[in-house]
């Protein structure tokens, strides 16, 4: 029905001289909420495969929960590209009517709270603008995104071994459904209907008693990206004085000697495209340590892995062209959330931290990864 209602609003919007490239926008976005779908495993293949055992078929009575396991690395290559170029966009003054939700964004508490507290650790320490945004990102991470990302290793690990246990009971409803349906007359479309629905209801039970659903390893991004976002337009408005004070004019001045190296001017967008290589390579990097991983990825999580790439190249231009400043963010962010990566990896820390030990686990897991990462790109002829 919604499909059928955006069809007829594209036809009036057509109608009253809209261009077909106005309407497109909106178009995807609706297009993109009435196609997405959840998926389970293939357990409904070969359903009726076992015929000697008779069980009853009993009912799951659980809420139903659709089984959605998303592993989202704790690092910069989560964000999206429209997010980034709309920020370069911005950042070079061309903000026309198309960005005035961004300059609406850019003038909200989170963005002013950012400016200031960027502006009283320079005050206060004393450092040059590039040591006092690498230390602000280096504590940012370190306090508010490192403890979540152990809290979602913590539901991923519970998740990862709770499989065992699906795939016993899976096989035995599979069973349970079959006989049923026999019983009953089913076709395979009701059956395997059926076989799905009570598996739903099994995996939510199974969640709710271990109290691990893994929506709850999302909260890692719902924190990380408005985070980036917000530190990101506060680099924005003082590297090019959005405020137009004189307080922003001195700061602004310091921003323009505070830089090092081929930098030296951060309010400038890095000529020499180091910054901004260094962090599409630091992304893809992280990227290729959560690809070599010991379990297989399912068909969702390569396809978000494929996307995770493409994005990590395509903010190589966009950090281009934004001032130094904020490369210099997104890097130092990038690099620690490698490092976030690499250590939550260590067996001795996920002790410390109480992840419970997984199926995928190692214990020498940098040794596997430098393997892994050798045998993928480096193949023996």
């Amino acid at each position: 029905m919604l499909c059928g209602l955006l069809r007829k609003q594209t036809i009036w919007l057509r109608g009253n001289g809209l261009r077909t490239c106005q309407i497109s926008p909106m178009t995807r976005c609706l297009s993109g909420i009435v196609g997405g779908s959840h998926h389970l495993h293939n357990y409904d293949q070969g359903w009726r495969s076992q015929e000697n055992l008779s069980v009853c078929f009993k009912p799951y009575r659980c809420s139903i929960v659709p089984l959605c396991s998303l592993f989202v690395s704790g690092s910069s290559q989560s964000r999206t590209v429209y997010s980034s170029a709309c920020l370069s966009a911005a950042s070079t003054g061309n903000t026309g009517s198309a960005f005035g939700w961004y300059e609406s964004l850019a003038d909200t508490a989170p963005v002013n709270l950012a400016e200031s507290l960027l502006i009283s650790l320079h005050e206060t320490s004393g450092m040059p603008w590039w040591a006092n945004i690498v230390c602000a990102t280096v504590a940012l991470r370190t306090t508010v995104t490192l403890p979540l990302s152990v809290y979602q290793m913590y539901i991923l690990a519970k998740v990862e071994n709770l499989q065992p246990e699906i795939d016993a009971l899976a096989k035995q409803l599979r069973y349970e459904v079959s006989v049923y349906g026999k019983q009953h007359g089913w076709t395979d479309k009701v059956a395997r209907f059926q076989f799905r629905k009570n598996l739903r209801r099994i995996i939510s039970g199974l969640y709710v008693r271990d109290n691990c659903h893994p929506f709850k390893a999302s909260l890692l991004i719902w924190i990380q990206i408005p985070m980036w976002i917000f530190v990101s337009i506060a680099l924005r408005n003082i590297s090019l004085n959005r405020a137009d004070s004189a307080t922003g004019d001195a700061v602004q001045k310091q921003l323009t000697e505070g830089g090092l190296l081929w930098f030296p001017d951060l309010t400038m967008p890095d000529s020499t495209w180091i910054l901004p290589v260094t962090l599409g390579l630091l992304n893809l990097l992280i990227v290729e340590i959560f690809a070599l991983r010991k379990i297989e990825l399912s068909r969702f999580q390569k396809i978000i892995t494929n996307f995770i790439r493409a994005v990590s190249i395509a903010m190589i231009p966009i950090a281009s062209t934004v001032p130094s400043s904020m490369a210099l963010y997104w890097v130092t962010s990038s690099c620690v959330g490698l490092a976030h990566n690499l250590l939550l990896r260590s067996p001795a820390l996920r002790r410390v931290f109480r992840i419970p030990r997984s199926k995928s686990d190692s214990d020498t897991p940098y040794k596997d990864i430098l393997s892994a990462f050798v045998l993928k790109y480096f193949p023996k002829k």
